[in-house]
């Protein structure tokens, strides 16, 4: 598959372990770090609730400065603004306003994720894009791998003070590869184009361009169908990546150790499936895989909330087949919403989906630290007819698109 990636994906791509895999290690910890300073469930529902309300703002500006600075440079500028200063923020952290702070600082991450999205599929041809979402997913799945050393620097370290070193990591690593990235890439036609374009217009008068892309957006029945599929696997996405960890060692009485572990069976996973059975796969059933992913994921889920406390070898069964859900799924979720969108308008339209995309996920947080506070078990029942209701919609674009599978 890497041998059909070629130009600016192919950058991409090599960089992309370097913020992959201390992404991992924190983020498998980042709910549990702040439980640990003091932090209640509900101001961390409330933090990823403010975080998602101000991606909003940052989505929405997102296609105009994406065009105007190009995409590399807006690439670079924001994010050692939204990843190596916020990772920098959390490292030092010590209360909620530290949190608060690195939460406004991270929200900019919209921009340059635009931007980064426009450069990974501009100049590569829509047959091949699965492949560039599959091969994040193969390096993201052998980045788990190393979540496994959090565990061991938790045990090692304590909590505390080895969430504090993990941030540090990911600064240094982050910030290296944001300029090893930017020198090998280029920027693409369109990219220039725009560019040229965007000279001399302000950011209202590039609300009227917003105003035609958003026309086409509305237009185009079958993107709104597989958005709706995209805003609700966010959703759950955002539920869970909050709370499964508090469950985990509230509910579930897991030792916050061993947490860690858990990312190298779901990596088991993912490595197996990607070895053996992705690369059978046709594009042309790319609907039957999603279906199929999302039902495994529906499983997953209702085993966990079933699961009674110190289970350690059903959580390692939800894990595996949660991560079984997700690399059936996603790589031809994201590959549908890209290809469904014109290269034309990419940043734009990107843009205006990001900030309809935040504004249905964004009350995530405080749902999920509300009905978390009522039963623990709530917030995965949410989950659950999430992954429902995309089986729904899903049956509804196979209708709407008439292709036979």
């Amino acid at each position: 598959m890497f041998s059909r990636i070629k130009g600016n994906a192919r950058a991409c791509l090599i960089f992309e372990a370097m913020w992959v895999i201390p992404f991992n290690m924190f983020s498998t910890y980042a709910s549990v770090y702040m439980l640990a300073l003091g932090l209640k469930e509900t101001q961390i529902g409330l933090l990823a609730s403010i975080s998602l309300t101000l991606q909003i703002f940052t989505s929405f500006i997102s296609g105009h400065l994406t065009d105007r600075l190009g995409r590399r440079k807006a690439l670079l500028i924001f994010d050692i603004v939204s990843w190596s200063l916020a990772t920098l923020i959390w490292a030092i952290a010590k209360n909620f306003w530290y949190f608060l702070i690195a939460v406004i600082v991270n929200s900019v991450q919209k921009i340059p994720n635009t931007a980064w999205y426009c450069l990974l599929v501009e100049d590569t041809e829509p047959e091949n894009r699965s492949a560039i979402f599959t091969i994040l997913q193969i390096i993201s799945v052998i980045s788990g791998f190393f979540a496994s050393l959090g565990g061991l620097l938790v045990s090692r370290l304590t909590l505390v003070p080895a969430v504090r070193l993990m941030y540090f990591i990911a600064c240094i690593s982050m910030t290296a590869m944001f300029f090893g990235r930017n020198y090998i890439t280029y920027d693409t036609e369109i990219s220039i184009r725009k560019r040229l374009e965007s000279r001399g217009i302000n950011f209202k008068e590039s609300l009227k361009e917003y105003k035609e892309v958003l026309k086409e957006i509305i237009d185009n029945k079958l993107l709104k169908i597989m958005f709706g599929v995209y805003i609700l696997n966010n959703f759950q996405m955002a539920i869970r990546g909050t709370y499964l960890s508090i469950y985990l060692v509230n509910a579930l009485k897991i030792k916050a150790s061993l947490i860690g572990l858990f990312p190298a069976f779901s990596s088991i996973a993912m490595l197996i499936l990607l070895f053996l059975a992705v690369p059978r796969f046709k594009e042309r059933f790319s609907i039957n895989y999603m279906l199929t992913g999302f039902a495994i994921s529906m499983l997953a889920n209702i085993i966990l909330i079933m699961l009674p406390p110190n289970n350690i070898l059903g959580v390692i069964i939800v894990t595996i087949l949660s991560a079984s859900g997700n690399i059936i799924a996603n790589p031809y979720l994201e590959s549908a919403i890209a290809n469904l969108i014109s290269d034309e308008n990419r940043a734009k339209s990107l843009a205006i989906l990001t900030v309809l995309l935040l504004v249905f996920i964004s009350p995530a947080g405080i749902i999920g630290g509300w009905t978390y506070s009522i039963n623990p078990k709530i917030p995965f029942i949410l989950i659950t007819f999430a992954f429902l209701m995309n089986e729904w919609l899903l049956l509804v674009f196979k209708r709407e698109s008439r292709i036979n599978f």
